[in-house]
């Protein structure tokens, strides 16, 4: 193995644990996105073709839809029917009381006309009234009982459509969680490193369930509101196509009115649902490390940062929600206007008989239904641009540079022969870390690694799993270069312990049987013995059925790092990165993991990062590094009689015992 030449500067090392939000980009968030505000075009434009593999369903929707508007809106005409034949049986009556019997409808508007009653005359013309004759209660009955079949009918088909459409926008969601899941599984560790944590996941989170919620009360509304414009304005032209022009102003008005004030709420949408994920991303931080919060009395901080968030986030929402607010009353108020000038020229047509009461009586019910949708329509715009700014957000996601292509390379059987070939490697461009590093690790050896915090230890073993690619150079396993291997494959041969140990809600015997799925309560016993888990585990009050929660507060620090020890010995691989594995255990239990890891060692190729020189003085090979070099290597001893950079930290490390 080669020294690595020309050191340099290792500060871009990235921060692994609960404090993901901190990375090489920089800042709480990095590179987060969500800067500019919404393209509403383009993104309604990629949500509504999510929707195409359910173009069937949506087909279906509007044809349930399209029957049943028709059959609603049949109903007010044959309403004004109704009314006709009550207000002629009333005029019939009342008229022959006034006149001979057997006078017919015909003479007693031509005896109106000769007494210049022409305004009665020419009411009375559009009345299909006999004089004599009163209400016809029977045919009045059979009239509504058909509006009321055809209303039963319109609604059994509205219910139907709602069900439809409902499974299609949920299928489309979980759709789309899906691609978000496969999406996250794809990403690199750099994407996470600039993203606050709490971010992601109101990403993942809040702005899906928002997509989904304007999904299913958008779609449904609009497709039934088009539909009943479209209905209602054919019926209201077959009317009186004068009123009808009439009732079409409010399209415009809606269209401008829309159009303007949506202009201006949708940049708070956007904004509404970035100031969301930031204070998601504050809480999750502050809460994840709630104790050093305590700890350091910074209670006041927390709380100031988090209400300048909360402010941020009532500032946009409200001016979202107020802005976009003003449609719904100006909408009512175009339509009421709308409906006054309706029912003036109406009365004035039927003064003049050139319409019926009934007419207009269904005319004035198609205006209400017409201003209806327009207003429903409009209102949508809120929700609409709220639901739109969440999909950006999603699709931003979605749009992430993804890690580089899987190749179809294999490793076969691993022997352990691990080399660095001229490597190259940089968090950011700005800040070089890693150049021109060779070494080799033979198979068998234990490769320990020390050196000041930042100086790439752990970098090392990062590229190794393939957590972050090259900037130049190689690394190989027996000979294969790992870039022309999948990851899954790699990793499937390297089992590792991290000094950030991560246990998921479930049991100890779940947690440990992670590292091979497969694996027989006698495996995971042996594995829980060696790596005396087995030794705690009895003392708690459901052995290795103990539910550990999500933070692993009911097993301590060292228990928690003992599970994950275990889950690498059952996973028994061919290589072992150990990364501080003993940080959080006591002293008398380090050395017995120290012997249980010697086993776990033997016949494996192991990298050991280790800041206690105590824990790596069998390693057959010491790599000493500084800034982003290996600046010495050897065993313990030939780096001691050295009395280089391992001589100055082993004598930091002991030279208090050593003066005592």
């Amino acid at each position: 193995m080669s020294r690595k030449t020309t050191p340099v500067k290792a500060n871009a090392r990235p921060k692994f644990g609960p404090q993901r939000g901190v990375g090489p980009g920089g800042g709480p968030h990095g590179g987060g996105t969500g800067e500019k505000a919404a393209n509403f075009g383009v993104s309604l434009k990629r949500l509504t073709a999510n929707l195409r593999p359910q173009r069937v369903a949506l087909i279906v929707a509007v044809a349930l839809g399209t029957l049943s508007v028709a059959l609603s809106v049949v109903g007010p005409k044959i309403l004004g029917m109704a009314t006709d034949m009550m207000l002629a049986g009333i005029m019939g009556r009342q008229i022959g009381t006034q006149v001979p019997a057997g006078t017919t409808k015909q003479q007693v508007i031509d005896g109106l006309i000769a007494q210049g009653n022409t305004d009665q005359a020419d009411f009375l013309r559009g009345l299909d009234f006999t004089p004599g004759v009163g209400i016809d209660f029977g045919g009045i009955g059979q009239v509504l009982l058909l509006v009321l079949g055809l209303y039963v009918v319109s609604f059994a088909f509205s219910y139907i459509q709602g069900w439809v459409l409902n499974g299609a926008v949920q299928r489309t969601v979980y759709r789309m969680r899906q691609q978000v899941s496969a999406k996250l599984d794809r990403l690199p560790l750099k994407y996470f490193d600039k993203q606050a944590r709490g971010e992601v996941l109101s990403r993942v989170t809040n702005d899906i369930d928002n997509v989904s919620q304007t999904l299913q009360q958008t779609l449904s509304q609009l497709v039934n509101s088009l539909l009943m414009l479209i209905g209602v304005l054919i019926m209201m032209f077959w009317i009186s196509p004068t009123l009808a022009l009439v009732a079409l102003i409010t399209v415009p008005v809606a269209v401008i009115v829309t159009t303007v004030i949506g202009k201006r709420s949708q940049k708070l949408f956007a904004q509404n649902w970035k100031s969301t994920g930031e204070l998601n991303a504050q809480i999750e931080e502050a809460f994840t490390g709630h104790s050093l919060v305590k700890v350091f009395g910074r209670q006041r901080e927390v709380e100031a940062e988090f209400g300048k968030r909360n402010q941020e986030l009532f500032k946009a929402g409200f001016g979202a929600q107020f802005i976009s607010g003003i449609i719904m009353p100006v909408m009512f108020l175009v339509g009421n206007l709308n409906y006054v000038v309706i029912a003036v020229v109406g009365g004035l047509r039927v003064a003049s008989g050139t319409m019926n009461i009934g007419d207009v009586q269904a005319f004035i019910q198609y205006s209400r239904q017409f201003t209806q949708p327009l207003t429903q329509v409009a209102s949508m715009a809120n929700l609409l641009q709220s639901g739109v700014a969440s999909a950006e957000r999603v699709f931003e996601l979605l749009d992430a540079d993804e890690m580089s292509d899987e190749p179809d390379g294999t490793l076969g059987d691993v022997n352990g022969r691990i080399a660095f070939e001229h490597v190259d490697f940089s968090y950011s461009p700005e800040q070089p870390l890693i150049h021109d590093l060779n070494l080799t690790a033979e198979p068998g050896q234990t490769v320990a690694i020390v050196g000041p915090t930042g100086a790439g230890k752990t970098t090392l073993v990062n590229l190794l799993m393939r957590f972050y690619d090259l900037d130049g150079g190689r690394i190989t396993i027996d000979g294969t270069d790992i870039a022309s291997v999948a990851r899954g494959e790699v990793r499937s041969n390297i089992g590792m312990v991290l000094q950030d140990t991560w246990l998921f809600g479930g049991t100890i015997r779940e947690n440990i049987a992670y590292g091979r799925p497969d694996a027989t309560e006698a495996d995971i016993r042996e594995a829980a013995k060696a790596t005396f888990v087995d030794r705690f585990v009895h003392s708690l009050p459901d052995g290795y059925d103990t539910v550990i929660d999500e933070e692993g507060s009911n097993v301590s620090a060292g228990e928690k790092q003992l599970i994950t020890i275990a889950r690498a010995f059952l996973a028994d691989p061919s290589i072992l990165i150990l990364d501080e594995a003993t940080s959080s255990v006591d002293t008398r239990t380090e050395l017995l993991v120290q012997k249980a890891m010697s086993a776990l060692r033997s016949g494996r190729t192991s990298f050991v990062i280790a800041h206690r020189l105590s824990t790596i003085r069998d390693a057959d090979l010491i790599l000493v590094m500084e800034e982003g070099s290996i600046v010495e290597q050897g065993n313990h001893h030939e780096l001691l009689e050295q009395q280089g950079a391992y001589y100055r930290l082993y004598q930091s490390q002991f030279a208090g015992a050593i003066e005592s």
